[in-house]
């Protein structure tokens, strides 16, 4: 079994209780599905959770013979991108702890339709704020965050839009499908949270 979830941001990528954060089970109530690699709680988007310990195992490695399948992210930054940061980018860069491997970076308009983050990101009128496309076939922690800094551009919002061939098409934050022989599309439903809701998913199984 295989599902997409749009996490939102702020919540915690597991399903077990931990802290004030909200987790994954106020989302996804499907028994035995465990998330296939991470994202941080402060970053958004596309999420993969499977009952598949081999395509965990593939999707999740950061590094090695497993690490063939491409993310792709959509990466608010601040500041102007230059042709030199791009460069830089794009040919991987020493981040003291290790090295990048070289990426696809290139400069985006703002992703269409793209949802409101509560809470918003902070807002400096004297600063402009630019967009980049980031696709890596690698994933150590908080790589992309490190990655932008080190160049200059400090990342604003972070949202992972695409995993191999499976992108965020069609998700709004907390709504997930199931990619299964039923290709089934998710039950919509919403969930206050103080004064937060979630656009979530459900197809009426148990919860795990």
């Amino acid at each position: 079994m295989i599902l997409l979830l749009n996490k939102p941001y702020g919540v915690i990528c597991q399903f077990t209780r931990d802290g004030t954060h909200p987790t994954l089970k106020e989302f996804v109530n499907v028994p035995d599905v465990y998330p296939a690699g991470r994202l941080d709680t402060d970053s958004e988007g596309l999420l993969v959770l499977t009952d598949d310990g081999k395509l965990q195992n593939r999707i999740a490695s950061p590094v090695g013979r497993h690490a063939k399948m491409e993310k792709s992210y959509w990466v608010q930054v601040e500041g102007r991108v230059s042709e030199q940061a791009l460069t830089t980018l794009q040919a991987g860069l020493d981040l003291g702890d290790f090295s990048t491997a070289p990426c696809k970076a290139a400069e985006i308009a703002p992703p269409a339709a793209l949802w409101l983050r509560d809470p918003p990101i902070r807002h400096r009128a004297a600063i402009p704020t630019s967009w980049l496309d980031i696709t890596l076939t690698e994933g150590k922690n908080r790589q992309v965050r490190r990655m932008t800094a080190k160049v200059g551009l400090p990342t604003l919002r972070l949202i992972r839009h695409r995993i191999g061939t499976w992108t965020l098409d069609g998700l709004q934050p907390g709504q997930w499908r199931a990619m299964d022989e039923t290709r089934a599309a998710p039950v919509e439903k919403v969930v206050n949270r103080g004064a937060r809701k979630f656009v979530v998913g459900s197809n009426g199984s148990r919860a795990g």
